[in-house]
């Protein structure tokens, strides 16, 4: 099911969690936040060029926003102590993740705007994506499916079959729990959820580690 010999295929699993995370947290920034992405960028580069054009009820700012806060999360994830492990810095960074989701959580509850909600999450999630790309565990990126997709359709059924099958589900498992939670509960609801896992994550990697 997961790459045998990688020498950190132990995370494999927690990948995955981080993979429902990104589903959470999208739903929770695309319905509450108005219709932008924290954690598919693709997303909202496509979403920054109909915002442009104007043809579509899209923010420009926001979008743009997410990007940035995305890219600085990514800088200082790969930046940071750049020639250690990755495993050792699996659990410190994440932490850092998780003290971001609750920030955004906590401007959510205090009714502070949606830019101060949108900033940390997307800084937290281009965190996550520099900490799993440093790990560089095969198929299992936690929020970019496009490559995932096509190598389940282009290559022949193996191992690699199974993880990527299931980064692609978990994503959209994450998604749809955090739109049935966001309908019943609100934002922060999806918030909440989402500061749990992350809290699980750091818990689970210290003890890996």
């Amino acid at each position: 099911m997961f790459p045998e010999g990688h020498p950190r295929a132990r995370f494999a699993p927690l990948l995955l969690v981080l993979t429902f995370l990104s589903g959470l947290v999208d739903a929770a920034s695309f319905l509450g936040l108005g219709r932008v992405f924290v954690a598919n960028m693709t997303g909202n580069v496509v979403f920054l060029g109909f915002a442009l054009s104007g043809v579509a009820q899209l923010s420009a700012l926001a979008s743009a926003v997410a990007l940035t806060g995305f890219l600085a999360g990514a800088v200082a994830g790969g930046a940071w102590r750049r020639d250690a492990e990755p495993g050792r810095l699996f659990a410190p960074l994440l932490a850092v993740q998780a003290l971001l989701v609750a920030l955004a959580l906590a401007a959510q509850g205090a009714g502070w705007g949606r830019y101060a909600v949108l900033v940390p999450l997307a800084c937290g999630m281009g965190l996550q994506n520099a900490v799993v790309h440093r790990l560089g565990v095969p198929d299992l990126t936690t929020t970019v499916m496009t490559r995932t997709l096509t190598g389940l359709a282009a290559d022949r059924p193996g191992p690699a079959t199974v993880r990527r099958g299931l980064s692609v589900a978990t994503l959209a498992a994450g998604a749809l729990s955090g739109g049935l939670l966001h309908a019943r509960a609100g934002v922060e609801a999806v918030l909440v959820a989402a500061l749990v896992l992350s809290l699980a994550v750091v818990l689970a990697a210290r003890h890996r580690r």
